[in-house]
């Protein structure tokens, strides 16, 4: 088959998409503008780099100057703010209930007595942990405070006793850290989390789209019509000289079937694919050579093909302008190199093109739109908890190891986060990329495979 009847048939299929798009709004706003919002959004979510000003409270038992420090060091930490003072632990956990504040410190009695007796005097948090994020930070905040309050005593100490304020210094704490982040030196919530959540939730409407492209048209029984209508040109000249080898030869076919079909419209052509429709004897057989005749176009793997690619052109082509949103957003202020941005954005256009080849494999495959939207539910919506960005890759269990390592989104993340995050060698990433390429060429043939299947059995059309 020639390459300009392979591109007239992308070119139909897209022209026949793009009058869908248009006269369907609600099909155009998956398409163009809830990723668009989507990815904003998420953005807009983060765009509060760093968790500050985390609401506790305080129950003072003590009142002592040391416990009055405490009080306002723990309101001077960055990631604390003392929401209120509280005097009975009924009233410190009724706000808690009602997340007016996600902890409460309690500084028992004779805490300032203790501390300086030299005795221990140990503070009391009481944190939500259902928050697991924000009860983190909390913890670190006030182990801070008590650690530099800790410090502080211990310091006034040693200096009482005669020794200079530097060498208290280094007696209380003669081994210190000094930190150096060699990876993922960015620290802030927007490149950590909303840069990886945005392709996970692209990833899902992907996959979505994929399914209702291809679903719609099994569930309208307008499947054949749209093969018919991308295949026209092919399909025309085959009818007719069919139809025209049909009228020298028999005089059998009922009714008058006229001459010159090449004035025939596209949608006749398309309508030969209907399931109901059929041409009058059209297994008539040839008075000549005795063989069935058949008047309907054969699928060609060509056609279908590039009818597919071009079915999927503006979905492909819009969320590749999303994706390039998506990484530009998700680049950090330090320069990262173009290379690594060029194959982050390869691989995530990769896997927008695998999404859509999925979701219609799973329709196509049980010739359903509701069980192929299931099955893109199942797998996608969960896919980001497997993908070992927000629990540790290394701590789940085998068997869910196997389900991480079989989902597309987790070879993309690591891609993203080596790349975009670690800033590691190209090279490393590049198996992955090589993955994602034949998954994507795969599944492409798979969909053809099975759309073929479908054209076959037209009695399998308008399932829900």
């Amino acid at each position: 088959m020639r390459l300009t009847q392979l591109s007239e048939a992308f070119i139909r299929s897209a022209a026949y998409e793009r009058r869908f798009l248009h006269k369907n709004p609600w099909d155009l706003t998956m398409v163009v503008w809830i990723p668009l919002l989507t990815v904003l959004l998420i953005w807009w979510i983060f765009s509060q780099t760093q968790i500050t000003n985390l609401p506790i409270g305080v129950i003072d038992q003590d009142n002592g100057p040391v416990a009055n420090t405490a009080v306002r060091y723990l309101d001077a930490s960055p990631t604390l703010s003392v929401r209120q003072m509280y005097y009975s632990a009924a009233e410190a956990e009724a706000a808690i209930l009602q997340r007016d504040i996600y902890a409460v410190v309690i500084i028992p009695e004779d805490f300032s007595r203790n501390i300086l007796s030299s005795k221990s005097a140990p503070l009391i948090l009481q944190v939500n942990a259902q928050y697991g994020t924000h009860s983190g930070i909390i913890q670190t905040g006030v182990q801070a405070v008590a650690g530099t309050l800790s410090a502080g005593v211990e310091i006034q100490r040693l200096i009482k006793q005669g020794m200079a304020p530097s060498q208290a210094a280094i007696a209380y704490s003669p081994i210190s850290i000094q930190r150096i982040s060699l990876f993922n030196a960015a620290t802030d919530y927007q490149q950590f989390l909303a840069s990886t959540v945005i392709p996970a939730l692209l990833h899902i409407l992907a996959m979505v789209i994929g399914a209702t492209t291809i679903g719609r048209e099994l569930r309208d029984k307008q499947l054949g019509h749209w093969y018919g209508f991308i295949a026209s040109a092919q399909a025309y000249d085959n009818l007719s000289g069919s139809i025209s080898t049909n009228i020298s030869a028999s005089a059998n076919i009922s009714g008058n079937v006229n001459n010159n079909v090449a004035d025939n419209t596209v949608q006749k052509i398309a309508a030969l694919w209907q399931p109901a429709a059929k041409l009058p004897n059209s297994t008539a057989k040839d008075n000549t050579n005795q063989k069935p005749v058949s008047t309907l176009p054969s699928v060609h793997m060509g056609v279908l093909l590039f009818g597919l690619l071009g079915k999927y052109f503006w979905p492909m082509l819009a969320y590749g302008l999303w994706s390039i949103l998506a990484l530009w957003l998700a680049t950090p202020q330090e320069s990262v190199a173009s290379s690594a941005v060029f194959a982050t954005y390869l691989g995530l256009l990769l896997l927008m093109m695998l999404s859509f080849w999925l979701g219609a494999i799973f329709t196509l495959g049980s010739f359903s739109l509701r069980m192929g939207l299931s099955a893109t539910g199942f797998i996608s919506a969960p896919s980001y908890a497997f993908a070992g960005v927000t629990f540790p890759y290394i701590a789940i269990s085998d068997s869910a190891k196997h389900w991480s390592d079989a989902l597309p989104l987790t070879h993309y993340l690591k891609l993203h986060i080596a790349q975009m995050q670690m800033q590691a060698p190209v090279a490393i990433s590049l198996p992955i990329l090589y993955g994602l390429a034949i998954a994507t060429v795969v599944a492409m043939m798979l969909t053809a495979l099975l759309t073929k299947r479908a054209l076959a059995h037209p009695e399998r059309w308008g399932a829900r």
